[in-house]
């Protein structure tokens, strides 16, 4: 075993402090949104934004979770992003593996297709008609996940991935009898788990997020998403607030700023949470497209 030296044990000491220093000083803002969204309005206006809420109030939160529909918009959106993802990385990754395989026909030809995708749009009055004349998916819970399964970006980062992948493992799974639908689920994907880690949260954070097809596509309010509601939510409260400053209601201040933070909270907690499980593979996966091929 080799004995650290002084200077090794000093040079990490200072790397430890410089690390501490810094996740800190990234952990601060986070921390005075939260402590912000439990502070009152007035309080923030008089005094600004603090890490310890100096006038405790849960008026932010009350005024989001006031409606019963704030808890029907957790659900459609957790039913998106986990439904969405799930068959996103399916369409993704069956759209990328043939794409990785050398021997398939035509292969440059389809790589284009999907590239001229990322530069050129139909625009925004073609995809409306599409989707709702054409698809007749307005109104329809499945218009905030079908139009994105497939994103060209994340379809090459696995494209490389897989073509990263030995193909020694395939080719001696066939001469086994193996088909390529046993090698695909059951040799390529299991050593992908960096790489699906990472493009699925990926995905995830797009489904999360939905809300401008929502306000496109969407009228009917039991199928708001999360983030569209909390949108309207944030209007409202603006729109209250010039009215109680035009009408001079007495000792109310309607918390627009304090709801504004509370809506963050809300919406990335959940995104928070599900990181440090994934955490190992996305640091794994950190490299994903890299491979040059």
């Amino acid at each position: 075993m080799i004995k650290e030296s002084q200077g090794d044990r000093i040079l990490k000491a200072v790397m430890y402090v410089i690390l501490t220093v810094f996740a800190v000083y990234c952990v601060t803002p986070f921390l005075s949104v939260i402590s912000s969204s439990l502070t009152s309005e007035g309080s923030i206006l008089r005094d600004g934004y603090s890490i310890i809420p100096r006038a405790f109030t849960l008026d932010a939160y009350k005024l989001i979770f006031k409606d019963a529909t704030i808890y029907r918009a957790y659900g459609v959106t957790v039913f998106v992003t986990i439904v969405g993802t799930a068959l996103a990385m399916l369409v993704t990754c069956a759209l990328a593996y043939p794409l990785s395989i050398r021997a398939l026909k035509y292969r440059n030809g389809i790589n284009f297709y999907v590239y001229f995708t990322m530069l050129f749009h139909g625009g925004l009055v073609a995809n409306y008609l599409l989707i709702s004349k054409y698809l007749g998916m307005r109104d329809s819970i499945w218009v905030l996940i079908i139009p994105a399964l497939v994103s060209p970006w994340n379809m090459f980062l696995m494209r490389n991935f897989f073509k990263s992948v030995d193909e020694s493992l395939a080719e001696s799974a066939k001469i086994d009898g193996a088909n390529d639908l046993y090698i695909f689920f059951k040799i390529v994907l299991p050593i992908s788990l960096p790489a699906l880690a990472t493009v699925g949260l990926f995905y995830a954070m797009g489904f999360w997020n939905k809300w401008f097809e929502a306000m496109l596509f969407i009228s009917d309010e039991h199928k708001f998403p999360l983030q569209y509601l909390i949108m309207r939510i944030m209007n409202n409260a603006e729109f209250a607030n010039q009215l109680s400053s035009q009408i001079s209601l007495p000792n109310y201040v309607v918390p627009t700023l304090t709801t504004r933070l509370a809506t963050t909270v809300v919406t990335i907690g959940p995104i928070i949470f599900i990181y440090p499980f994934l955490q190992k593979y996305f640091v794994k996966g950190l490299m994903v497209g890299a491979v040059k091929g």
